[in-house]
Order: structure tokens, then C-alpha cells, then sequence
């Protein structure tokens, strides 16, 4: 074998390798003392001697030499260089040992081998290991996947391999220089600080990611992980550091764009509102993915509606969300504008071997688009090779868009730019941005369709609500509703002012548990009750036992749905019961208020004076439960007085106290000024500023004012049963209209009394009480002790009667009859005539 260079000898180093000089006759001439150490043999039992004695296998001398020999053979030139070789010799103990050694001649001898050698050897496992440990140097330092580097004390390059020349931009011999002669100072500095830290420290650098940009393209750079360790001396002295670079660039930006992905499709999950899920992915993209992010989206989508199907992509879009360094300039374009987006291509299914089959009917997907190279080409309206898209932001220099396509339909397109040192888009960007745009197509598409579900919601429980204000003779009304946030959706919360008779008003604040279609629909099923039994002018503990009769065989309905219909528990996911109402009845000729509540808590009462208090209100249970009364409470309320109904949603707060929630809205109706201020302008002081978690239930207050019908508008005749009194009691009317300058109403409320007046004579007998209101209308009530209700019947030409409630029923703009403790009150009203 040739022998290695003098710097790789370390098996063979003379200063601690046994040697032995051998004469031109193969005899031990020397023998040194690690030669003795080595076999356990004195030197002068070894020198004189024969070399072959030496062997274990005396007669293998010839095979020993015969290495050297066909190493010339092989193309040496002689032995004149040494060779190399392996022999095992006899140890002092008795036993074997295998070395390794190196023959090098001193001189020529006539034969051609050498008159004088030099022997080094060494065992052979340290030989072995000597050469494991050159030839993985040497292999390292021709790896081309990593970058192998070695700097002295001074941080100065000693030796590098090849991988890092294409990196560097300087020539092939980096010996002497430093870091900074090819890197960018900063990150030079920062590797450089941590090499200081290994030298001094000896501990080594395990993964240290960073970015290198060099003097000659320093736009992109490189992300490099870095390991490295300390050289040292024998002694122990520091000599310098061996480092490793890997170039994960590619692995890190595919991580990043997995982390970029995982962040975008977070942010698209955190709403339900098609603004508010546009706005959380702009924030995301830029400055992550580019500098500048923009949204557009078609002008339909913020309403719920859905752009065509059909293929034809271009579309009047709005600016929805931008962010990034040049935010403002991007939001120029909040106005609309027509953009056309990249066409829906077919995109073929792939069989199981890989070949694909063609497109299926509807499976579409949608293309982005890449422009680079902006800065280096004019644009503008005259360039038709630049869109207008990508010339948005000053000083971009590349930028991309994709599509929102979901089901086929495209909703609107994202957009970024890249601007100054950021480097420029690639293929991979595109593709990543494709698959944000695709997956926040379907976020969008889900927030649209609930905008969509959320504004027929939102629209049917508005349009089932009565007017926002009322005004009638007992009092002036004002209402707020408030839905529930987004993603609590609509509830059933109600209220309604119902105009009686007599001047009277019923006020009802109801929520029916539950939120979405049901409840909203729930929510008008029992309007309409409470409507219906108000009509009646029943009693308020009446109204209710009435509606929770009505509650209860729905909930019976409910329960009797057949379970195989899978529909049925869909339309019905909760039902009715658990509703809450409050039914209040003001009288302004009394000037007093009965009311009742199924589980609804109390109103509140400002009275004229500025005190704030909750009606001492017996709650029974909610609709739906059955099998209890409901309790009514009569309350004065002088006129002036606010009365405040409201639902629950308005005083709980989560998981906090609702006595707490109580004492803040009276608070709040007194900071509102109800007393002094008119209550359409109060009704908003009163809501605003609720905590967020209070919007997870629907918000609905009822304020109204009471007014009273003042004594010199109310007349109150006492009659005797007797027939006679017919004519005086028209008498003593049309004298009251005269002070009351109603005359034109004379001929008409004549004949109303007379009829009224002459039935409950003829059929209720006892005590006859008569009653004109003058207030939005002209009253007249006639009072008995009978409880028999009158029926308007249809009399035949022959007969002479039976026409009295007809006669009335013409006359009047509406009459009716209702049931009082004592007996019954028929009523009849008429419109006054205009001043």
C-alpha cells in the first residue's frame, strides 16, 4: 500500500509509535521503548535477531514482504515511498498480537528493497479507528447536502467543504476570511456572537436557526440550522470551532406555509359574520404571507344573497378588508368596482392508479393568478400584459390573487402584494394562497348563509312585532328590541300594546325560551293568543290561564309527533314551554293597573317624585307548566308614572346576580331622565352600553308613560229598571254632548243609548249604570248585573225587534261587552269628529 501524507501519520507519529530499524538482511538493529511496551520485549532480546523471529508465524515472512512488493506492482514506485501493511506478531506474554504498520526505506540497496527500513507500528485496532476517523473527515468535507466549516480562535475560516461556495459569492479559497467579508453584518453577527459563545464555553450548539443573506443577492437569503463544537488542543487549550450548516429553506418555508394555513383557517372559524371572517384573515395574511392583503367580495354576498352559478365571473365587487403597510391606499377602494376572477377549470378525479377520469358535472375549482417582475415593466391602462389588480400598491414588485369559489360559485377573490427586500412570489405561494382562498370561500359562504338565515330570522320576528312606539288617551309607549349576538342567534322575545275598550291598554312583555325560526314562530303563536283572549277583556290572571291552556296542547302536539319523522324533531327542537309572559291592563279613568305574570319578572314603576321600585308581583310558573293560578296585582300609578317591562336578557348577566342586574336598570332609568325626556329618546340610553355577554339573549324593554282621562271627559248616570227612564237617559246624553260641543254625534249616540240602555232593562233587570268617555274616541258603557253576554242576531222583515245590536254595530266604529264582578258592561265607541 502507499503510504499517506505526513499530516494524517498520527498512528505512526514517531514520538509515541513503536519502531524498529531492520538492515538490509531483515535484522533488528533498534528497538525502541515503546517498541518494548508495546510487545513486552527488552531490546536487547530483540535486536541482532532475525525480524521474522518476531512473527507468530515465522514462515509468513515472505507473505509480510510480499505486501510491499504488490503494491509496486500495482503502479508504486518501489518501496522508495514505504508501504503499509498488517502482520501478527508474538507478544512477551506468550500470546499474539495483530498491528498495523508502515516500512519506510532509508536508502536503496542493489537488490531493489531496502538496505535500511524504518518500521512503525501500532495495534491494529487503533489503526483501524485511526483510519474510520480520516475517512469520515474526508467524506464529510465532500458531503454536498450540508455545509462543513472550520474557524480558528479568531473566528477566521480555516477550511470549508464545497457545499458552501454556491452561497457565498466569493471565490473557492475562503481560507482567512471572516463571516462578515461575505455576509450581511447583521447576520453575520449573530452567528459570530454565537460561535464566541462554544469557543469560550465549550458547550455546543445544537440547532440554531437562522437567515443568512449574502452581499450579492441579499433580497431572499437562505434559512441555515447551525450545530456546532469546540476544537481543542491536547492540553485542552481552545484551537478553534467546527461547524455545521444545513439549508432548511425549503423545509422551513413549507412549515411556514403549514403554520400560515393552520393560522388562516383559526382565524376563519371565529365568526359567523361575513365581515368580521374577511377582516380576521387580512390580519392573518399580511404581513405573514405578503405585505398588503386585500378582500373583495361581490356586492350580493353582504346580504346574504348569492352571485350567479352560471359561470359568468365578472362581478361588481366591494372592498371588504385590507391590511398591511399600505392599508390606506388599499382602502381607496372601498368604492365598487367590476372585476373579472379567474374562470372555474374543470378539475379531473384521479382513479385508484393514478389516472385521471374526466371532470365530473359542477366539480370546478378555481385558479389564482401570479404577476412578478412589476417593478420591471411599465404599467398601467396602455399594458395589457399587467392586470390592473396587481398594480394596486406602490412599489409591489409581485403579486397573486385567487378566487373564492365554494360549490362552484365565486364569492370574490383575495389579493397580495409583495413590496421593498420581501422576496418575490413563487408557484408554491400561489398554491398556498389557492387553498386559503378555497377554504375561507367556504367560511364565507357559511357566514352569508347564516346572514341569510339571520335576516329571514331577524325579519320575521320584526314583522310579527308591533309598531316601536304607540300613543293612545292611557299613555305613551316606547320599545327597544335588541336580537341576540350572532352566534347566540334570534329569540322569541315579544311585546305588544293593545288598545281596550273604554280608553283602556293592555301592555305584554313575553320570551319563549330558545332561539332561531322556532322561537321566533313560537313567539308569534302567542302574540296572537294574548291578542285574542286581550279581545275578550278577560281579567290579566285569565288571559294567561287561557294562553298556558293553549301552550299546553301544543306541547301535547309536540310530544305526538310520530318519532320516525325525522322533520318534525327538526322543526321543533324545543318547545313552548318555559315561555314567560307578563300581561299588565292600565285604566287612565281609574288610574289604576292590574296585572299578572307567568315567570316573568316584575315591571318597574318611576313614579312622578323620581323613586324607582319593582311591583310586589306574585310570578306564577311559566306557560306550559299548568295546574296553578296566576295571582293578579292591582298598582295606582299617578299619571306622569313610567312603567318599564322588560325580559330577562335586559337585568341577567351570565353567571352574574340578577338582583344586581335589577338595581342597574333602575340606575339606568333614572340616568335616562324617563320622567322628563320624551320615552323614544330614553329607550336607547337605557340599552346602550351592555356588556357583550349580555347580548347572548334577546333584549326587549316596554316603557310607557301613564296619562289619565281627566274628570270633565267622564260621565256616570246611576238608572233606575223601568223603561220609562229610556227618554230621560237620552236627554241627559245629548245635554253632555252639548257641553262637550259634540253635537254632530247627537242623532247617532241617541239611538246607541236608547238600544243599550233598553236591552239591559228589558233583559238583565236590577240597577242600570250609564258612562260617557270623551277621550281619542266618544264611549258610551252600559253596566247591569247580568252576566248573559248579547248576541247580535239577523231579525226577519216580519219581525218588530231585534234589530237593537245591529242598529248599534252600524252606528259605532266598534262596540263589544265584557264582564266585570258585578254583572257585564256593553260598550260602544264612535271617532270624534274633526276639529
Amino acid at each position: 500500500m502507499r503510504a499517506t501524507e505526513s499530516n494524517q501519520d498520527y498512528p505512526f507519529a514517531v514520538t509515541n509509535t513503536a519502531a524498529a530499524l531492520l538492515d538490509g538482511a531483515g535484522t533488528v538493529v533498534a528497538w525502541t521503548p515503546a517498541a518494548e511496551a508495546l510487545l513486552e520485549r527488552r531490546s536487547a532480546d530483540v535486536c541482532g535477531r532475525p525480524a521474522r523471529d518476531l512473527l507468530a508465524d515465522a514462515g509468513s515472512w515472505e507473505a509480510v514482504l510480499a505486501q510491499g512488493r504488490q503494491g509496486a506492482q500495482e503502479g508504486w514506485e518501489g518501496w522508495q515511498e514505504g508501504w503499509e501493511g498488517r502482520a501478527t506478531l508474538r507478544h512477551g506474554s506468550g500470546g499474539e498480537l495483530e498491528i498495523g504498520f508502515r516500512a519506510i526505506p532509508l536508502d536503496d540497496g542493489a537488490r531493489g528493497d531496502a538496505a535500511r527500513c524504518l518500521v512503525l507500528g501500532a495495534p491494529m485496532e487503533l489503526v483501524a479507528r485511526w483510519r474510520q476517523d480520516h475517512a469520515f473527515t474526508h467524506e464529510l468535507f465532500l458531503q454536498g447536502r450540508v455545509g462543513l466549516a472550520v474557524f480558528d480562535a479568531d473566528l477566521r475560516l480555516l477550511r470549508t467543504n464545497s457545499h458552501l461556495l454556491p452561497y457565498t459569492g466569493v471565490p473557492v479559497d475562503l481560507s482567512g476570511r471572516r463571516l462578515a467579508d461575505f455576509l450581511w453584518a447583521e447576520d453575520a453577527r449573530i452567528i459570530d456572537d454565537r460561535l464566541r459563545e462554544v469557543l469560550h464555553s465549550g458547550v455546543p450548539l445544537i440547532g440554531l436557526n437562522t437567515t443568512v443573506r449574502t452581499l450579492d443577492d441579499p433580497r431572499g437569503g437562505r434559512i441555515v440550522t447551525i450545530q456546532a463544537f469546540r476544537l481543542q488542543e491536547p492540553d485542552g487549550h481552545p484551537m478553534g470551532v467546527a461547524t455545521v450548516f444545513t439549508d432548511v429553506t425549503d423545509h422551513e418555508r413549507s412549515r411556514g406555509r403549514l403554520d400560515l394555513l393552520y393560522r388562516a383557517t383559526g382565524a376563519l372559524g371565529g365568526s359567523l359574520s361575513v365581515l368580521r371572517t374577511v377582516e380576521d384573515l387580512v390580519k392573518v395574511l399580511a404581513p405573514a404571507f405578503g405585505d398588503c392583503a386585500a378582500v373583495d367580495l361581490a356586492e350580493t354576498v353582504l346580504t346574504g344573497g348569492e352571485p350567479p352559478a352560471d359561470g359568468h365571473l365578472t362581478l361588481p365587487l366591494v372592498r371588504m378588508a385590507v391590511a398591511g403597510a399600505e392599508a390606506d391606499v388599499l382602502r381607496t377602494g372601498t368604492a365598487q368596482f367590476t372585476a373579472v376572477l379567474p374562470a372555474a377549470v374543470p378539475r379531473p378525479a384521479v382513479t385508484g392508479a393514478g389516472v385521471p377520469e374526466p371532470a365530473a358535472p359542477g366539480a370546478r375549482e378555481c385558479r389564482g393568478e401570479m404577476v412578478t417582475g412589476l417593478g420591471a415593466r411599465p404599467s398601467g391602462p396602455g399594458n395589457g400584459t399587467v392586470p390592473e389588480w396587481a398594480t394596486s400598491v406602490p412599489g409591489a414588485h409581485s403579486a397573486m390573487t385567487a378566487p373564492l369559489c365554494a360549490r362552484g360559485i365565486a364569492f370574490g377573490r383575495i389579493t397580495l402584494w409583495r413590496t421593498g427586500d420581501a422576496p418575490p412570489l413563487e408557484a408554491d405561494d400561489l398554491a398556498l394562497l389557492e387553498e386559503i382562498a378555497a377554504r375561507a370561500a367556504v367560511a364565507v359562504d357559511n357566514a352569508r348563509r347564516y346572514t341569510k338565515e339571520r335576516r329571514t330570522a331577524v325579519g320575521l320576528q320584526r314583522s310579527l312585532l308591533p309598531p316601536a312606539t304607540a300613543e293612545t288617551p292611557a299613555l305613551e309607549a316606547a320599545s327597544v328590541y335588541l336580537p341576540a349576538d350572532s352566534d347566540s342567534g334570534v329569540g322569541g322575545d315579544w311585546f305588544d300594546v293593545i288598545p281596550l275598550s273604554s280608553a283602556r291598554v293592555a301592555l305584554v312583555v313575553g320570551d319563549v325560551a330558545g332561539h332561531g325560526l322556532y322561537a321566533t314562530a313560537m313567539m308569534g303563536r302567542l302574540r296572537s293568543a294574548v291578542r285574542a283572549m286581550a279581545d275578550l277583556e278577560l281579567e290579566p290572571e285569565e288571559v294567561l290561564a287561557h294562553v298556558d291552556d293553549m301552550v299546553l296542547q301544543v306541547v301535547a302536539e309536540a310530544e305526538s309527533d310520530d318519532p320516525e319523522d325525522g322533520e318534525a324533531g327538526m322543526l321543533a327542537p324545543s318547545g313552548p314551554a318555559g315561555a314567560t309572559c307578563l300581561y299588565a291592563v292600565y285604566d287612565p279613568v281609574t288610574r289604576s293597573c292590574v296585572m299578572a305574570s307567568a315567570g316573568h319578572p316584575p315591571p318597574a314603576v318611576v313614579s312622578p317624585d323620581g323613586t324607582v321600585e319593582y311591583v310586589d308581583l306574585s310570578p306564577g310558573p311559566p306557560l306550559g307548566v299548568g295546574g296553578w293560578p296566576f295571582e293578579p296585582v292591582e298598582r295606582d300609578l299617578p299619571p306622569g308614572s313610567v312603567l318599564a317591562l322588560y325580559t330577562d336578557g335586559l337585568i341577567e348577566r351570565g353567571e352574574g346576580d340578577i338582583d344586581e342586574g335589577m338595581r342597574n336598570l333602575a340606575d339606568r332609568l333614572l340616568r335616562a331622565d324617563v320622567l322628563g325626556r320624551p320615552l323614544r329618546q330614553a329607550r336607547h340610553d337605557i340599552v346602550e352600553g351592555l356588556p357583550p355577554g349580555r347580548l347572548r339573549d334577546d333584549v326587549t324593554l316596554l316603557l310607557a308613560r301613564t296619562r289619565a282621562v281627566e274628570a270633565d271627559s267622564i260621565t256616570t248616570w246611576q238608572l233606575d229598571p223601568d223603561p220609562a227612564i229610556v227618554g230621560d237617559a237620552r236627554h241627559l246624553v245629548l245635554d253632555q254632548l252639548t257641553a262637550w260641543d259634540l253635537d254632530e254625534l247627537a242623532f247617532s249616540t241617541e239611538l246607541i243609548v236608547s238600544e243599550l240602555v233598553t236591552n239591559a232593562i228589558r233583559h238583565a233587570g236590577g240597577p242600570v249604570r250609564l258612562r260617557l268617555i270623551r277621550a281619542d274616541t266618544l264611549t258610551c258603557e252600559v253596566s247591569d248585573s247580568s252576566n248573559t253576554q248579547p248576541r247580535m242576531r239577523r231579525a226577519r222583515s216580519s219581525e218588530e225587534g231585534g234589530r237593537g245590536l245591529y242598529i248599534v254595530a252600524q252606528l259605532s266604529h266598534r262596540w263589544g261587552s265584557r264582564y266585570t264582578t258585578g254583572g257585564k258592561t256593553v260598550w260602544s265607541e264612535q271617532h270624534l269628529p274633526p276639529i
